[in-house]
């Protein structure tokens, strides 16, 4: 296979530093328990030389239990604590193993607390070292720098459910350049950040045309199983790897539950929701924000509304009515940053729209005032959206409420971004903003609602103020 060069390079400076930390933890160890005398004072002082058989046994174990727990081995989307809990078994699994053999062996100078302290070491240094691993790797991979380059087959739901997770997790090293179509027309994503090449027939031409993509995502429908296994032939005759999602009834398996109903196995269908404790835990920290954040916004609302007033004829505020939860419409707020009869302009001005999709929007909108373009620009005239969220109306995170007419030219699964509150912020605000294809924003706020956890909105929320002082896709 092609540019496996970078798993072996990562691979290899992940063992290397675990031996090191692991050899650190000894020593670590030692000095908590002989120098600093934690938690029982030393009887009988052993100096480190004593040790060092054991702390090269140790080093072996570790080794070996790593080894059979593929501790080694890189799993991408694997979340850290997932990591962290093979590591702590690894150590643990040495520890125990280590025990035996000095009960065995009964060498002359031995201390249960150092290597309980070891244990609390190793997990500890090896914790913090993946995390900075995934730092690292995550800032190259946003430079190009060691990423896979992917092409997707297939647009479908399957389809749709990689392109999104790629789209949502540039972290995983991939670099989607484009994807093909089923042959059906319908799944049909446009030409957006991963740009649609042709359909599965294109497959040869694409392969010679990019030398460089060496993983394959093939997410076919379970109808095309033979056509699936004739792409996976020609893959490995280009020297590709490829990697074939299944078509669990053309869902996302974040949303397929298995269980054993005595030895016959059970599929069910997660409901595409947020749990009931989940949506009081999200009202909970809309809240607490709201209130957290009540004085400032307030006073920006009146240096805002002076500002409006000064610059240009007509209200402060400009309500409009929105889609929201399962459909729902309600009255969202804005401030005012464009001109009196901007929506009797909007049809002139079709011809001048920069989105794709049903949404409209001008990058250089001749309808702003010139305040209004300010506080576009760094998205103030939204601030007026933290009373909508205070009524339960919207969330701090979520997608972005449509217009109703927007609403009546969605596909399908287009529909699914309704499942729960819109959003002061998202997903794709904090991935691109209005540089976003429609199909792209929809896809990002279904991920949302898939995986979606308290720790993700507020990553989210620490995230959107970066792209909002730089007004980065903001228009």
């Amino acid at each position: 296979m092609k540019n496996r060069f970078n798993f072996r390079v990562v691979r290899l400076v992940t063992i290397l530093s675990d031996v090191l930390l692991v050899n650190l933890a000894f020593i670590a160890a030692y000095v908590v328990r002989y120098r600093l005398e934690w938690i029982r004072p030393v009887t009988f002082y052993e100096p480190y030389g004593n040790y060092i058989a054991q702390q090269a046994l140790l080093t072996l174990l570790i080794m070996l239990t790593f080894s059979q727990a593929n501790v080694w081995t890189r799993r991408r989307g694997e979340l850290w604590i997932d990591e962290l809990a093979r590591v702590s078994y690894s150590a643990a699994a040495a520890l125990a193993l280590m025990t035996m053999i000095t009960f065995f062996l009964q060498p002359l100078v031995f201390s249960r607390l150092l290597l309980m302290w070891a244990f609390v070491f190793i997990v500890a240094f090896i914790s913090v070292a993946r995390l900075l691993r995934r730092l690292i790797l995550s800032l190259l991979y946003q430079r190009g720098v060691g990423v896979d380059h992917v092409l997707i087959i297939g647009a479908g739901e399957v389809g749709r459910g990689v392109i999104r997770t790629l789209l949502a997790r540039p972290d995983l090293g991939y670099r989607a350049i484009g994807y093909l179509d089923d042959g059906n027309s319908e799944n049909n994503l446009g030409s957006g950040r991963i740009p649609h090449l042709g359909s599965t027939g294109d497959l040869p031409r694409i392969l010679q045309e990019w030398p460089r993509v060496n993983t394959l995502f093939i997410a076919l429908p379970a109808r095309m199983h033979e056509h699936t296994m004739q792409l996976v032939r020609l893959a490995y005759e280009w020297g590709v790897h490829p990697l074939i999602v299944p078509d669990l009834f053309e869902l996302s398996l974040n949303r397929v539950q298995f269980t054993n109903m005595m030895g016959v196995p059970v599929f069910s269908v997660r409901n595409l929701r947020i749990s009931r404790a989940g949506q009081l835990l999200k009202r909970l920290l809309d809240l607490t924000v709201v209130l957290l954040l009540a004085l400032p916004v307030l006073l920006a609302t009146l240096l805002i509304a002076i500002l409006i007033k000064l610059d240009s004829p007509g209200p402060i505020f400009f309500a409009q009515e929105r889609v929201g939860k399962d459909g729902r419409l309600f009255r969202m707020i804005k401030f005012r940053s464009m001109v009196i009869d901007a929506e009797a302009q909007k049809a002139d001005l079709m011809a001048l729209n920069d989105a794709s999709g049903p949404i409209f929007k001008i990058k250089n909108d001749p309808r702003l005032t010139r305040a209004g373009r300010i506080i576009r620009r760094l998205s103030l005239d939204e601030l007026p959206q933290f009373y909508n969220v205070f009524l339960g109306e919207m969330s701090l995170v979520g997608p972005r409420p449509p217009l109703p007419e927007e609403v009546r030219q969605y596909q399908p699964w287009h529909r699914q971004r309704l499942a729960v509150k819109g959003g002061l912020t998202g997903l794709w605000q904090v991935s691109g903003r209005s540089d976003l294809t429609f199909d792209e924003q929809c896809l990002l706020d279904i991920y949302y609602i898939e995986n979606w956890s308290l720790s993700f909105d507020l990553r989210l929320i620490l995230q959107t103020i970066p792209f909002t002082l730089f007004g980065r896709g903001a228009y």
